[in-house]
């Protein structure tokens, strides 16, 4: 006889993947209200849908990619059968510039789009921080002057108000990337030679408001350890390199190892104040003198619109973390507190951003194909909108149940006709016919009806059994206010005698009586 016993198959366990999370109802409905309010504003400008597949092929990606010290460089890859690399897109925009590179023959320019989708970033998860999340993206490509960025930032600040986003409580701040590219060819850091360099220091200064300026200042130097105890390699510049580009940040030393952020002597909310500095007393060579012309150039066109330094204003830490982005940048901040996971009040900071890309689509073409765009990260958005109090306050009303009483073809079928008359039912209250749902578990257990009724918060329960059909009526059962009646209730033979929330009507009077009684309800 066999020593060996016969093994049972291990269950396989139910886990969802690091950095993934699923959605639950009230999200995705909360995401769908919201993505409405979004398009409305995009669809007033001008822009039109477009939609691109979760895949490109990865060189169509190029060198842009989100995190260079990951696997794939930041990118979730696999081999097609013909041996060719696809990935997962990190953002929209590069498929974006693959789309109409592919099309240039075909599309009107200058090419006013907008899309939503998920994008996938193979980094490392934590608090807030997913590999799979939603953006909402506009773009204008084909026009070269700045008046399509000031554009954007008029868009940008006119979305935040479509959300029910006060004034004070955001600010679309706007900066330059030639100015920074400026500061970093006079300390030596210009050329293809140094553009990894380049990009470290991008990604630092992007991370200012999450890793404060004294986790900036190591990642300009040699590097940082997080708290899991994870090194960022640092793009390796000496104290007076470093130095130089945190002025320009409006950060400065306070002595041998404190820096401090500052308000400078320009004003931030005056355009004009602070291009005067800029120009006349930076070294910044042409690259960056070019940048502060086109803010100046911005700044008019924002204040000729009517939008205020109280919407729209300069902040030179403002970089984005792409090397992409080839001329003005801008962001979307909250400035209202909130607690973060550590306990500490904080401002929400930003929720969207973007900026010029002149060379992705030139990259396929060979043609300058000049670009302006924004993206706004949608999960982080609804966060900051329930927050505020202004998503999501309006739940969905559960289904109507009708309930079954018999579980033969011709009972079932007169069941199902309940349910259509209901859902069919449009009135004033109900443009889209009143949510019903037929059970569909097992019939025999009429207990079991109710119960699932209550988990799943019916506000109404519809009852027909063969005396109820002989008779030409309906049981119509008030789930919310039996709740609250069977709570005072003590006994079962009292519940079960009170039938709390329940009475009759003539079959034919069911769509009016629950109409009016779903309205009761609603109205408190």
């Amino acid at each position: 006889m066999s020593d060996k016993k016969s093994k049972k198959p291990q269950k396989l366990k139910a886990r969802l993947p690091r950095g993934f999370a699923d959605r639950s109802a009230a999200d995705i409905r909360a995401t769908d209200e919201m993505v409405a309010k979004i398009r409305a504003v995009f669809e007033r400008y001008g822009f039109d849908p477009v939609e691109t597949p979760a895949f490109e092929y990865t060189d169509a990606l190029g060198k842009f990619l989100p995190d260079q010290d990951r696997p794939n460089e930041g990118v979730f890859s696999l081999q097609d059968d013909d041996e060719q690399w696809m990935s997962l897109r990190y953002d929209l925009t590069a498929p974006l510039a693959r789309h109409v590179a592919q099309n240039i023959n075909e599309i009107a320019l200058p090419y006013r789009t907008y899309r939503q989708g998920w994008v996938f970033r193979n980094e490392k998860p934590g608090p807030g921080r997913f590999r799979q999340f939603m953006q909402f993206d506009a773009d204008t490509v084909g026009a070269p002057g700045v008046q399509a960025d000031a554009e954007m930032a008029m868009m940008m600040a006119d979305t935040m108000e479509a959300l029910g986003i006060a004034r004070g409580d955001y600010v679309i701040r706007v900066n330059n990337r030639k100015v920074l590219d400026g500061v970093m060819e006079a300390i030596g850091l210009g050329g293809e030679e140094n553009a990894g360099r380049r990009l470290t220091v991008l990604r630092a200064i992007d991370k200012l408001d999450r890793l404060g300026i004294e986790g900036v200042r190591e990642l300009l130097g040699e590097g940082r350890k997080d708290e899991s105890g994870d090194f960022t390699p640092g793009a390796g510049l000496d104290e007076g390199s470093a130095g130089k580009l945190l002025r320009f940040l409006d950060i400065v030393r306070v002595n041998d190892s404190e820096y401090t952020k500052v308000e400078p002597a320009h004003e931030l909310r005056d355009f004009s104040g602070y291009i005067d500095w800029l120009l006349n007393h930076s070294d910044i060579g042409p690259t960056g003198r070019s940048g502060g012309k086109e803010l100046n150039s911005i700044g008019e066109l924002v204040r000729a619109a009517g939008y205020g330094p109280d919407r729209i204003r300069i902040d030179p830490s403002v970089v984005r973390g792409l090397e992409y982005y080839t001329g003005p940048v801008y962001e979307a901040e909250l400035l209202f507190d909130v607690v973060n996971e550590k306990g500490e009040t904080v401002q929400f900071g930003s929720v969207g951003g973007g900026g010029r890309y002149d060379g992705l689509v030139k990259r396929f073409t060979g043609q300058d194909v000049p670009a302006t765009g924004f993206s706004i990260g949608v999960s982080r958005l609804m966060t900051a909108l329930k927050n505020l109090g202004k998503l999501g306050t309006d739940e969905m009303v559960a289904p109507v149940l009708v309930t079954v009483m018999d579980g033969d073809t011709e009972a079932l079928g007169r069941y199902q006709k309940l349910t259509q008359l209901l859902r069919d039912a449009k009135s004033a209250e109900f443009p889209d016919g009143i949510r019903a749902e037929m059970y569909q578990g097992n019939w025999k257990k009429f207990g079991n009806q109710l119960r699932y009724a209550d988990r799943r918060g019916c506000p109404v329960a519809i009852i027909q059994g063969s005396d109820e059909r002989e008779r030409g009526i309906v049981q119509i059962k008030d789930m919310i206010e039996g709740r609250k009646e069977a709570a005072a209730i003590e006994s079962n033979e009292a519940y079960r005698a009170a039938r709390p929330g329940q009475f009759e009507v003539a079959e034919g009077d069911l769509v009016a009586e629950v109409t009016k009684l779903l309205a009761a309800q609603a109205g408190g």
